[in-house]
């Protein structure tokens, strides 16, 4: 017995051909946004990477003194008068300035592609998490200046002169890639940070605490720190909504 297959006509409405045509051109704008979105980290990672070599590039020039600080922690210093007095805080004044011409006359002037000028004033090692950076200072301090800088290196944002008594403070980007300041957030207390200055002088500071801010929050920027010579590291969250604050201070 002969079997007729018959099939159903499948007939295509007015409706159906605007829906198939909505889902073609909802696929071709997707495969493009994924496409451009492709593109767009691509780039940005070799942005990244090229800001990289420039900032190692910086570090290998720059100039450091000799470390001429002397242990005096044995030495027994007796102020017999007033006029001694005077003569040793002159003697410190003296020393003081001319220490910082030395670091100005190593501190060499350049240039970003958008016409800002810095100087690298130190450099930051955290070897706990592989960090070795030249720190960088700007000529204004300037909002536009500081996004520049920071794209370059971990710039200084606040505070005095590298190893110099108060809150030296350091800010950097967390491009979640292990550049820059990515791992600082998972630096805990007791890790130490290392800051070279112009004059060759290497100081450990030991981090004592670490917590989270929001942006405008600046008041780890305070420079009381009781006499005593500390470090800031500030980035941002993975999210970027806040601000992450490691506290550190000298070992002595």
């Amino acid at each position: 017995m002969n079997q007729i297959l018959v099939t159903e006509k499948l007939y295509i409405t007015p409706e159906l051909k605007r829906k198939k045509k909505i889902y073609k051109f909802n696929f071709l704008l997707s495969i493009f946004l994924v496409c451009i979105l492709i593109s767009l980290y691509i780039y940005a990672e070799y942005d990244r990477n090229k800001s990289e070599e420039v900032s190692q590039e910086i570090l290998e020039n720059i100039q450091l003194g000799e470390d001429n600080t002397t242990a005096n922690n044995n030495i027994l210093v007796v102020v017999l008068d007033d006029e001694e007095q005077n003569d040793q805080i002159q003697q410190e004044q003296e020393q003081q300035q001319q220490e910082q011409q030395v670091a100005n006359a190593n501190k060499t002037v350049q240039t970003t592609s958008g016409g800002y000028r810095y100087v690298s004033v130190a450099t930051i090692n955290i070897s706990k998490i592989g960090v070795t950076y030249p720190i960088l200072d700007g000529e204004t301090d300037s909002v536009q200046e500081t996004e520049a800088l920071l794209k370059i290196a971990p710039t200084k944002f606040w505070g005095p002169e590298p190893n110099e008594v108060g809150n030296f403070c350091i800010v950097g980007h967390n491009y979640r890639n292990r550049k820059f300041f990515s791992k600082v957030p998972t630096l805990v207390n007791g890790d130490i940070i290392s800051i070279t200055d112009l004059l060759g002088r290497t100081i450990n500071y030991r981090v004592y605490n670490k917590y989270q801010v929001a942006p405008e929050d600046v008041s780890c920027t305070t420079q009381l720190t009781n006499g005593n010579k500390e470090v800031t590291l500030i980035t941002c969250t993975d999210d970027s909504k806040y601000r992450v604050v490691v506290k550190a201070r000298e070992v002595k």
